[in-house]
This record gives structure tokens, C-alpha cells and sequence, in this order.
């Protein structure tokens, strides 16, 4: 399959990495000849997400994400970048040419797209992404690992 764009972005803070997160990436890899991945610093986390605990740094969560890049897409190109906000490079370069996000994030591709007009770059195209639902129906996330409530591919761990 042809790659549609050049340059393509997505984000994250990929504390737990799980399979929603490799949808995301999934979808960003097969569409984007080069994957720009935004993910969140810690300052960010803890200022944005509220009382919201990260199991990793931003350190070991960038570590991680290579590694399971590597495992799971083989040779792909892609470069990291730390958000500091929910924009990172989108508004910042012209080259970018589509955001990949979840349907429950891609209210910001709208947002990145009027700050692009303002600055004169062209919009981005917006590709969403359905969450992907636990077994019990609701949608899998790094905080419901954490809570115990289901394991990385959404399999449930306790009865609610």
C-alpha cells in the first residue's frame, strides 16, 4: 500500500503502552511516510491530566515506546518529540500533513488546524481512530491498567 502523506503526527502520553496506543500507531505508520510521535513530558501529565500517576518518566515511557515500535513495526521512520502542550510540532511546521488521533482526541486536530490557518500553514487532515473497547465494552487506557481494572489488550482483571 502507497503511504498517503509524507509526514504524518500523533500523540500520546504512553505510560502503559496498550493496544489502543498500537492502533494509533498502526494507523499512523500506514498512512504517513514519516511519523512524527508527540509524547507528553511529565510537567505536562501533571499539570493537564490532574491527579493522574505515571508509572514511567518521560524518559523510560519514550524508551519503552522504541522499543515496542521496533517489536511491532519493524524498520519504520519516526522521530519523538515532548509535548509540552497538546499541539507540539503540528503548529509549528508546515510539513506536517496529517494528525492521527483517537475519536475521543480529535477535537484537538480542529484546534491545531485554526492555530495553522492564523499562522498561514495549511490545515492538517484529521484521521480518527476508534478506541478500542475493553471486554467489558468501555474503552482501553493506560489508567484503567493502572487501576487494575483490565491488562494491556483490554482482558479484564477484576469484577466491578
Amino acid at each position: 500500500m502507497e503511504k498517503k502523506y509524507d509526514v504524518v503526527a500523533t500523540g500520546g502520553t504512553f505510560d502503559v503502552i496498550h493496544i489502543g496506543h498500537l492502533a494509533l500507531l498502526s494507523k499512523a505508520f500506514q498512512v504517513g511516510k514519516k511519523v512524527i510521535i508527540g509524547v507528553s513530558s511529565d510537567a505536562f501529565v501533571r499539570v493537564n491530566k490532574g491527579n493522574k500517576k505515571l508509572i514511567h518518566s518521560y524518559e523510560q515511557r519514550v524508551s519503552n515506546l522504541k522499543a515496542k515500535i521496533e517489536d511491532t513495526f519493524g524498520n519504520v521512520s519516526y522521530e519523538i518529540s515532548k509535548l509540552d502542550d497538546v499541539y507540539g510540532p503540528t503548529v509549528l511546521y508546515g510539513y506536517v500533513d496529517a494528525i492521527v488521533s483517537s475519536t475521543e482526541t480529535a477535537v484537538n486536530g480542529h484546534l491545531i488546524n485554526e492555530i495553522r490557518s492564523k499562522k498561514g500553514l495549511k490545515s492538517l487532515n484529521i484521521i480518527s481512530v476508534n478506541m478500542i473497547q475493553a471486554e467489558d465494552g468501555y474503552p482501553v487506557s493506560s489508567t484503567r491498567i493502572r487501576n487494575g481494572e483490565i491488562d494491556s489488550s483490554g482482558k479484564l482483571l477484576k469484577i466491578k
